[in-house]
């Protein structure tokens, strides 16, 4: 039910993460637009209620705030700032919030341009996969000007429970390398621990019940490691999509001088994992690099 305090929201890319984001959004009473550019991923969002838009060009002047959720840099720079984009075609005023792992660079590219436009920009990149996105538990790290982030943070709320605005344009996507970075390193552990318990001729469950509860625990021994000794290789997020994070992360580290083995390791294993046909699977899929009895 459209409220007084409801806003016309844009949501573009409705996939594993993007659909239940959009689907909370709808569900607190916003009036929502969606684009996707295979349309029967938001077949369920429109059945809901969400009016169809044929281009993030059509659906820029019909609201107010515009989400985004998409896979790479390149997908990011078209929908912003192509010939027929966000930016060429959204009104002055209108806020714009990309949700997806890009580049520091792009996000201040785009915050600039926009700025030129009277348009107001966010980069807000998220953790927590796609239960995150469906229990709205998501952590998102805010880039952007203090008042515009203010305006955002009901909307915001809707989709996580943590969420800090790190500083100015970019700052959320270098705070979301920081924690790819610290998943890269989790999840060569979770996936070597894993492996070493299978191989040692223990029960790898009994295993994992001792130690997600000591001090090795985390997040991806505790939803992860079950889904491997499964052998469930469904994408919570893609193989492909977090080899993509990684670049950037080391791209970045190296303009620092700043030298990391562990993560170095971690890509060279996903793109292994890639190319043995992983790359649509879940980031657990990274235990098929490690031989298992």
């Amino acid at each position: 039910m459209i409220s007084s305090m409801s806003k016309k929201i844009g949501f573009i890319g409705t996939g594993v993460m993007g659909y239940p984001m959009a689907e909370h959004l709808l569900h607190g009473g916003h009036e929502l637009h969606v684009f996707n550019r295979t349309r029967e991923k938001a077949d369920g969002l429109e059945q809901k209620g969400a009016q169809w838009c044929s281009s993030p060009g059509e659906l820029a002047p019909r609201v107010d705030v515009v989400f985004t959720m998409l896979g790479y840099p390149s997908d990011v720079e078209s929908t912003y700032l192509g010939v027929d984009g966000l930016l060429a075609r959204a009104k002055p005023g209108t806020l714009l919030v990309d949700f997806t792992t890009s580049t520091p660079e792009l996000a201040e590219k785009i915050h600039e341009q926009g700025h030129q436009r009277g348009t107001e920009t966010v980069d807000a990149p998220v953790s927590g996969g796609d239960l995150g996105a469906q229990a709205a538990t998501l952590s998102i790290m805010v880039g952007g000007d203090p008042h515009t982030v203010d305006r955002l943070m009901p909307m915001l709320q809707l989709l996580g429970q943590n969420i800090v605005h790190q500083g100015g344009p970019g700052s959320g996507q270098y705070c979301k390398m920081a924690n790819q970075i610290a998943v890269a390193g989790t999840m060569l552990g979770t996936c070597e621990a894993m492996a070493y318990a299978q191989n040692s001729g223990l029960d790898p469950l009994k295993v994992l019940e001792s130690i997600q509860g000591g001090a090795a625990g985390s997040w991806s021994l505790q939803k992860l490691a079950p889904k491997i000794l499964k052998g469930d290789d469904d994408p919570g997020f893609c193989v492909k999509h977090f080899i993509k994070d990684l670049r950037i992360a080391l791209e970045s580290a190296e303009r620092f001088g700043l030298d990391l083995p562990a993560t170095g390791l971690a890509k060279k294993l996903y793109e292994r994992v890639c190319e043995m046909g992983y790359g649509e699977k879940g980031t657990q899929a990274l235990a098929h690099a490690y031989p298992t009895p």
